[in-house]
């Protein structure tokens, strides 16, 4: 491995303090950090190394750190589902979970002293937070009804859980992926509706079959390659194709010489400049394709013609018949992803007791329950919790998705959360719809609410009005998910938030076709 962040001649801080002591380092400095308390930790360490364990300081919230997992394809279990619920459990109102847009979970509220007993009880039930923040690969998105889906052209959860292991050493930490010059995303699918959204992420693997010729007697199925994608302050490009064509036991490897490039090549100077795409820019595809190849060992097969993404996207919520015989999964609406111990206690329960104890995760941040009987589905639709987390709710909440905001988050610029919840019912309150219509709201520039791919897109900023500064709003319209996924762009700039609610409802009359809940009552 070439030590870029020690050899590179203009260092910012962050590649500084990477030289100086390698993030997971502090894996075995826990107790001491329990012991100590927060505010008599070395500020590095606490506001910065801490990541590379999963564990972020908020100075929003000071001494209740965010804890973010590592939830490979978005499937874990209900034993560790109630670990969780546990652990938010013993912070009252402080503590509870929100589910990402990368089919993760991350608490809130957790308390430094209470670490090595979160660490140790994570261990005993299989879950890692290991390499999930800062300069390291994110969690791997996958299909989330992946081995469940009748159409699916292959079921890729394997490949995922192997290159997560590959990354993170198995769970335990792998300094080999650990200084990465920024952040990477990584997603697989084998669906034909790109359920994970791959032309956001710097790495995707999408489905298409490579017609026989020269390499094949037959068409054989692996995957198109996508590199590049990414949304940041600085610049939002969707992924672009490396021209290359990927059977399913070369995944893993390929995923391993792309991110060995990136991190001995990746540009470390400017923290701006850094993510893959920049890489491609100044190596030119061609070049990157070919060192590539050099870490691979052998070259590339050139990419299908075609991939096999073809279908609209699905949300998977509702009631959907699995591929196994007599076997539903149902898809739960969580409201803008954000859950508390109790409800992730009927989560467990409810999979349990009428599925197989699995729980899955999609990037809508939505709950899916699988494997649950004929003979048992009239009972699940029955129960309390369906109330609250709806298998048919509103055309807008349906769709929602927000981050953080400025609630926890100290990037944030608006609150996002709380405020798209209140803004969405009353919507709904005032018009009916016709179709769905997905709105993103995303705190600021950084663009983790992904405002980009929404029919409607809301970016937080700061505006004025009135000679003073308020919580406002970009916004942006067109993007697309599913075959032929593009991003939307900005057509409106800086609306403050109080004036919001009536430009989205003409917005939702205009361009989706919604209608007045008066219209309807004078025409009918």
């Amino acid at each position: 491995m070439t030590d870029t962040a020690t050899t590179t001649p203009s260092l910012n801080k962050f590649e500084k303090f990477k030289a100086e002591k390698d993030g997971l380092a502090v894996k075995a400095e826990i107790e001491k950090f329990a012991s100590f308390g927060w505010e008599a930790m070395d500020e590095c360490d606490r506001d910065h190394r801490l990541k590379w364990v999963g564990v972020f300081f908020r100075p929003a919230t000071p001494g209740k750190f965010m804890m973010r997992l590592r939830m490979p394809n978005g499937i874990l279990t209900s034993h560790q589902m109630r670990v969780l619920a546990e652990v938010v459990q013993r912070y009252g109102e402080d503590g509870y979970a929100d589910i990402t847009t990368r089919q993760n979970i991350q608490l809130r509220g957790i308390r430094i002293e209470d670490l090595p007993d979160i660490f140790n009880k994570f261990e005993a039930v299989g879950l890692t937070t290991v390499q999930s923040g800062m300069d390291n690969v994110r969690n791997i998105t996958g299909d989330p009804v992946a081995g469940l889906d009748a159409s699916e052209l292959f079921d890729t959860r394997e490949l995922v859980q192997q290159i997560q292991d590959m990354i993170t050493n198995n769970g335990v930490g792998n300094s080999e992926f650990s200084n990465l010059p920024r952040k990477f995303n990584i997603a697989i699918t084998a669906g034909r509706d790109n359920s994970v959204h791959a032309e956001i992420n710097d790495l995707a693997f999408v489905p298409a079959f490579k017609e026989g010729g020269k390499e094949f007697s037959s068409p054989q199925f692996g995957f198109n390659v996508l590199v590049g994608g990414f949304f940041s302050a600085k610049r939002c490009d969707a992924a672009i194709p490396l021209n290359a064509w990927v059977p399913p036991e070369d995944v893993v490897a390929v995923c391993r010489a792309i991110l060995e490039v990136y991190r001995d090549r990746g540009l470390r100077a400017n923290r701006q400049k850094s993510r893959l795409m920049w890489l491609i820019d100044e190596l030119g595809l061609d070049k990157f394709r070919s060192e590539v190849e050099n870490r691979l060992g052998k070259s590339l097969i050139t990419a299908a013609a075609k991939d096999e993404i073809d279908w609209e996207k699905r949300d998977h919520i509702g009631v959907y018949k699995q591929k196994q015989p007599g076997l539903n999964y149902v898809g739960l609406n969580i409201p803008v992803g954000r859950f508390f111990a109790d409800d992730m206690f009927e989560i467990a329960r409810i999979a349990e007791v009428y599925g197989s104890s699995e729980i899955r995760l999609t990037v809508e941040q939505n709950v899916i329950i699988p494997n649950i009987a004929d003979t048992r589905l009239t009972a699940f639709l029955t129960e309390n919790l369906l109330e609250r987390f709806q298998i048919v709710p509103g055309s807008l909440m349906r769709s929602l998705v927000s981050c953080t905001g400025a609630q926890f988050c100290n990037f944030a610029l608006i609150e996002t959360k709380n405020r798209a919840l209140a803004m969405i019912k009353a919507l709904e309150s005032e018009l009916t719809f016709t179709r769905t219509v997905r709105i993103h709201w995303t705190g600021c520039p950084n663009s983790c609410g992904q405002p980009q791919v929404a029919d409607i897109g809301l970016m937080g900023t700061k505006v004025r009005k009135n000679g003073k500064t308020l919580e406002g709003v970009d916004i942006y319209m067109g993007g697309k998910v599913g075959k032929d996924a593009h991003l939307g762009t900005c057509v409106t700039k800086s609306i403050p938030c109080e004036d919001l609610q009536p430009i989205l409802r003409q917005l939702l009359i205009e361009n989706f076709g919604a209608r007045a809940q008066e219209e309807l009552v004078v025409s009918g």
